[in-house]
Parts: C-alpha cells; sequence; structure tokens
C-alpha cells in the first residue's frame, strides 16, 4: 500500500478494516511506500500512534524513477508519481519478499484477507486480480493504438480483459524473474513518443499482463464506488458477494463527508474511519 499525506485518512481506514477482519491480524506485515520526500517521522508516528502492535515497514520511493516517463492523463490524481510505485515494488521490498497482496488506500475489506492471499498463481501467472470481461477493454486504448498493426498485435495471442491494479496478488519472485518492471517501462516510453492510452498506470499494466492474469472471485474488489473520473457522482454495488469495497474513481468517501454531500454506500466506510470529521451521519 502506498502512503501518503493526502490519502492518509484512507490509509489508515484501510488498515482498520484488514486487521478487523483477519483471524490473525499478528501475522500480517505491512509494506508501505511512500513519498521520498514527505515525512516518514510523520507518518511512522501516525501508525504507531494508531495501531500501537502494528507491524510494519516503509520504503521511500524516489520520484525521480518514474518522473521522466509520466503522460498527462484525464486526471491529475492519476499523474502523482507515487501512483506509480507498485510497478516497482519488486525493487523496493527485499527480495526475502516474495508473494504479496497489493491494496489502493480508497478501500476497506469485509472479509479475512488470508483467503485472498492464498489465491493460486497457476501457469507461471506473476498477479491475480478479478477480471471484468464485460468492459469495454478497446476503449482503454486510443485509436492510434488500434490502427498501428505492430501495437495491436500485443494481445493476438491472449485473450485479454480489464482488471483493476488497486487489488492484486503479486509473485515478486515472478516479477524480478520476468523483469517486469522493464516491461512496462518499455510502454511508457513509448507513450511518451504517441499517445496510445489516457488512464495513467493502468493501460501499461494491461499491455504487459491482460490475458495471463490469475481469477480471483469479484467480490473482492467491488471497485467503482467513487464514480467515474470525472464528475465521481454515486454509484450502487455490483450484484453478487462483497468481501472489498473500493472506491475508485474521483469521489473518495472522507471528501464527500466532509463536504456534508455523501453517497449512500459512503456509510460503509465511515466505521473504519479514526480520523474526526466534521460530518456525521443521521441515524
Amino acid at each position: 500500500m502506498t502512503l501518503d499525506a493526502t490519502y492518509l485518512r484512507g490509509s489508515m481506514a484501510a488498515i482498520l478494516s484488514v486487521l478487523q477482519h483477519s483471524s490473525c491480524p499478528e501475522n500480517i506485515l505491512f509494506h508501505f511506500v511512500t513519498a521520498a520526500s514527505s515525512s516518514t517521522s510523520f507518518l511512522n508516528t501516525t501508525l504507531s500512534s494508531s495501531f500501537p502492535y502494528l507491524k510494519f515497514q516503509i520504503y521511500p520511493f524516489h520520484d525521480a524513477a518514474v518522473a521522466g516517463l509520466i503522460s498527462t492523463s484525464i486526471r491529475s490524481a492519476l499523474d502523482c508519481p507515487l501512483n506509480y510505485a507498485r510497478n516497482y515494488l519488486a525493487n523496493l521490498l527485499p527480495s526475502c519478499v516474495r508473494r504479496i497482496v497489493y491494496l489502493d488506500s480508497d478501500l476497506v475489506l469485509v472479509d479475512d484477507i488470508s483467503k485472498l492471499a492464498a489465491t493460486p498463481l497457476p501457469n507461471d501467472a506473476v498477479l491475480a486480480a478479478p477480471e471484468y470481461c464485460n468492459a469495454n477493454f478497446s476503449a482503454y486504448f486510443t485509436p492510434s493504438f488500434w490502427s498501428n498493426p505492430s501495437l495491436s498485435l500485443t494481445f493476438a495471442s491472449r485473450r485479454p480483459c480489464y482488471f483493476n491494479t488497486g487489488v492484486m496478488v503479486i509473485d515478486l519472485e515472478r516479477w524480478r524473474a520476468g523483469d517486469y518492471t522493464t516491461k512496462i517501462e518499455e510502454w511508457m516510453e513509448l507513450q511518451k513518443r504517441m499517445r496510445i492510452y489516457e488512464l495513467g498506470s493502468l493501460p501499461p499494466f494491461l499491455l504487459v499482463f491482460a490475458g495471463n492474469i490469475g481469477p480471483v472471485d469479484h467480490r473482492w474488489n467491488q471497485h467503482g464506488l467513487g464514480g467515474d473520473n470525472f464528475r465521481g457522482l454515486c454509484r450502487d454495488l455490483h450484484p453478487g458477494p462483497v468481501s472489498l469495497l473500493h472506491w475508485s474513481g474521483k469521489g473518495k468517501p472522507w471528501a464527500r463527508l466532509d463536504a456534508n454531500r455523501p453517497c449512500p454506500l459512503d456509510a460503509l466506510w465511515t466505521p473504519y474511519d479514526l480520523l474526526q470529521t466534521p460530518f456525521a451521519l443521521e441515524a
């Protein structure tokens, strides 16, 4: 999980939800990645005072590692260098860390994370995540991409589906062995030369992994609760059981609560809100 002052309120809620629903919270080790320019001591103090028994490590991420590769996207928040730290987890975390569950900061779990962590990764898949094959996959890339045969053939031997990178089970050993950070960077370098996508850090993951990932039940990422990337309108849950609620999109529950304009599902986030909010839900 990444950690910064802007999303700290969301991160704290996510951590609390993981701990509350875990059968063995003492066995969980959190790995936090934060901008090297941020105050690590402040984050350390906040975490330690809120969760005295939390086992965690904080790793600094230097913006320079990715700053020259970032292209402007449809929403400025997606252009933050820390948003690309997930590309470098295999380098940032110690080599003894072989497998992780990556989580965004705008979500809460309502189930035991050990079930998600136990997801099998078959056929040498590097990561697992819920796939959404009904989504319009072609919309994640520009006409310039699809009209170029050498680029569109990237998916010729795959059946690619959209997946959300905010919840992933990642085998870091396989990632390191395949040098997947370099593969992602190569697509980002191409994006700097010709516009092949519009949406931040997601498309390079799709280009490298879509169609070659392990399956995860949709219950583990009820995403899109923050609405779209432009207006952040309220949304309902997808049909089916729920193990994880994810406010991906523009609207974040803490911001909507503070603005006295919450969406109905934001009430499911408030029990995990450890920081004071001026808004109180009516009974």
